[in-house]
This record gives structure tokens, C-alpha cells and sequence, in this order.
């Protein structure tokens, strides 16, 4: 079968594209038309950008340290929303509570649009750079994570645009890089695989130069918020630890990780947590394996971005804006050497799989989140294996 006989050709992937956005953006007009932007009436809309809002007014008054204090927090969001039910948390490191803290000067709804449409302009330019056709351009327009992302108001264009960002610059800008990734700091858990690829190809110069850019921006976001806020800031995983455990406010639903699925099945805590190091463990051997052996960049950093989604316990389904940047990379390299037998499948659940992981859990309490992932991690595994298995090709060896 060639290229032109598939039956997800280039003008089917427009079309199913197109399709896919006029759905979202019918879906964004309700959700706004219907609210108080609209009618005095409508319903509050309450993002998550609620929490970074109120943390940076309470730290412009004072209380930056309030803020990793559950009851203080909802307190303070209380005032502007009594309606709202869930309980927030902030889990934040002072280094990304030095990043929000401007947007406390502005009302609310300034502030969702000064934080989403720079991150949201951010992510767009680094998977396009991967990535540059017609297709492209479609294919993320019209990508769940995106959307989900977009109305929750949440961080996860930031974050993979910095590990984007990362990426393609450490073969020629290696101390850029670095200090590209010391900002990936804001959220730890997401870059706890770079050390590990960056030790695997001894790109000591990388590593340390992220170091002491995390450590800075630390000391930065200390130093205008005060100290207090990280020892209070410590002290919130353990928060954030029993949300994870004991499904509050509702995580597991959202949460696209091996605990969170074993959780939903009944397992106890001890199994869930069991089966999910095995799996990281697993995730952690395959990056140390590919960047290690395989010179091919594009599934280097395809497994690095596949893997840092099954490594930390809390993730959620925002955070897979960074499927993008796997697909991206996988499908540049696919592009370039031709299509194996049902990547082109695994591409489109994984398109769909930010949404459907949340839709199919409250449906059936199985999580699907982190089988699509896992199913992506096999693709992109088998495609470094064959290559290392191809006697003519140089680049994994």
C-alpha cells in the first residue's frame, strides 16, 4: 500500500481535523455563552487559573505563604466564587509562584488571557518547529490536549513548551539548553528525565547549567516572597501526596497515570503505588537505553517526552499537552522514512487520548490515560529497535 492509498491521507487528516476544531470551538462558545461573561444569570466560570490568581493576591497582600494552606486558599477563592465546591490546592515551588505573581494586579479574567495566550503562542511556535507542513498546523489546532488545557487555564503549554524548547536546542546551544531547563523547575516532577538522558550522552555542561538555573530561580522567587514559602511549600506535597492517594478532589478521573488506574480498579495504595515504579522504572531504563545507544534525535526526544508521562504519580490530564511534542517527533521521523504497521492508529488515539482518559474514566472508571501512553512509548521503542537492527543505518549503534 503506498502512501497515497492509506486511508489517512492529507485530505482526510484537514478534514477530521477541521471537524474535530468546529467541535471545540462550538464547545468554547457555549461554555462562554452561557456563563456570567455573558448573562449576569449564567454560571461562574471557575479555571484553574482561579488558584494561581488568588495565590498571587495573596501574596501581593502579604500571605504569599497562606497560599499552600488548603483552607486559606479556599477561604480567599471563596470570596470571589461562593459557589464553588471543589477544594484547591497549591503545589506549587516559589520559583513558579515568582512567575504568576504578576497576574494578582489584574482582574480575573485579564489575567486567564495574559497568562493562556503567551503560553498558548509559546507551545504552538516550538511543536510547529518540529514538525513544519499543512498537516501540522491542523493536526494541533484540533488536539484535545490543547482544548482541555485552554479552558481549564492550566500551565501545560508552559511546561512543554520549556522541554520543547529544550530539546531543540541542545545539540547546538548546549548552556542554553540548560538554562532553558532549570525553568522546567517550576513544575520538578516533568523534569526528572533529562537528567537521565543528559547523563546517558555526558552532556555534563547541559546538566549543571540547568542546575544552577533551577537553583536561581529558586532563590529568586524566595527572595521576593519570602523564605517561608518553601518550607511551606515542602510541607503542601504531603497535601498533595493524600489528594494523589485518596482520590480528592476527584483526581484519579483526571490523573492519566498507572496509580491512578490501579486506584480506580480497587487496588490499595501499597499495589498502586507498586505497579506504578515498575513502570517508571521501566520508562526511566528505556530513556537511559535510546539516548545512550541511538543517535536518531527525533526518537530520542520522542521517548524522553513519552516517559516523563509515566514517571511521576501526578500527572494530570493537562500535563498531556506534552503528547504533542512525542507525535511531533515521531511523526517527523515517520515522514522522513516511512510509516510502520499502526503508528499512524497509535497517532490519532494519542490525539484523542487527553480527552477521552477523563470522559472514559467517569464512564467506567478505566483509566485509559496510561495505556495510550504506554502504546506510544512501545511505538516509539520498536522503531529504535529496528533501527539498531538495520545493518546500513549508522545512527544506533
Amino acid at each position: 500500500m503506498t502512501v497515497g492509498d492509506y486511508w489517512l491521507n492529507s485530505s482526510r487528516i484537514k478534514f477530521y481535523s477541521g471537524l474535530t476544531l468546529v467541535f471545540f470551538l462550538t464547545f468554547a462558545f457555549g461554555f462562554i455563552w452561557f456563563s456570567n461573561f455573558v448573562s449576569p444569570k449564567g454560571y461562574d466560570i471557575v479555571s484553574d487559573l482561579t488558584v494561581f490568581w488568588s495565590a498571587s493576591n495573596l501574596a501581593l497582600n502579604g500571605h504569599a505563604s497562606d497560599a499552600y494552606i488548603v483552607s486559606k486558599l479556599r477561604e480567599f477563592v471563596l470570596m470571589f466564587y461562593p459557589d464553588v465546591k471543589e477544594t484547591f490546592g497549591w503545589f506549587y515551588p516559589p520559583s513558579f509562584y515568582l512567575l504568576i505573581l504578576p497576574l494578582g494586579l489584574l482582574p480575573y479574567v485579564p489575567a486567564y488571557f495574559a497568562f493562556i495566550l503567551p503560553t498558548l503562542a509559546f507551545y504552538t511556535l516550538v511543536v510547529l518547529r518540529i514538525v513544519k507542513n499543512t498537516e501540522a498546523r491542523w493536526v494541533l489546532a484540533s488536539f484535545s490536549g490543547l482544548w482541555i488545557n485552554l479552558l481549564r487555564g492550566q500551565n501545560g503549554f508552559l511546561t512543554a513548551a520549556i522541554g520543547g524548547l529544550a530539546l531543540l536546542r541542545l545539540e547546538k546551544h548546549p548552556l542554553f539548553s540548560g538554562v532553558v531547563l532549570g525553568l522546567l523547575s517550576i513544575k520538578p516532577h516533568l523534569a526528572l528525565m533529562f537528567p537521565v538522558a543528559l547523563i546517558a550522552i555526558g552532556a555534563w555542561r547541559t546538566l549543571i547549567t540547568a542546575f544552577f538555573s533551577a537553583l536561581a530561580i529558586l532563590i529568586a522567587g524566595m527572595a521576593i516572597l519570602g523564605v517561608d514559602t518553601f518550607p511551606a511549600w515542602i510541607h503542601s506535597l504531603n497535601v498533595a501526596r493524600q489528594f494523589t492517594e485518596n482520590n480528592g478532589p476527584s483526581y484519579w478521573i483526571h490523573m492519566p497515570t498507572i496509580f491512578a488506574f490501579c486506584r480506580l480498579f480497587g487496588a490499595s495504595i501499597a499495589v498502586s503505588y507498586t505497579a506504578h515504579i515498575l513502570v517508571a522504572v521501566g520508562a526511566t531504563s528505556a530513556v537511559w537505553w535510546v539516548w545512550h545507544y541511538c543517535r536518531e534525535y527525533t526518537l530520542r526526544a520522542a521517548t524522553l517526552t513519552t516517559s516523563t508521562l509515566l514517571v511521576s504519580p501526578y500527572i494530570l490530564e493537562y500535563d498531556l499537552t506534552w503528547l504533542a511534542l512525542s507525535v511531533a517527533w515521531m511523526s517527523s521521523f515517520s515522514l522522513q522514512h516511512g510509516w510502520k504497521m499502526g503508528e499512524r492508529e497509535v497517532m490519532i488515539l494519542v490525539w484523542a487520548l487527553p480527552l477521552l482518559c477523563s470522559v472514559v474514566a467517569k464512564a467506567t472508571t478505566i483509566q485509559l490515560g496510561p495505556l495510550g501512553v504506554l502504546l506510544l512509548e512501545w511505538v516509539i521503542l520498536r522503531r529504535v529497535w529496528l533501527l539498531r537492527n538495520d545493518e546500513s543505518c549508522q545512527r544506533c549503534r
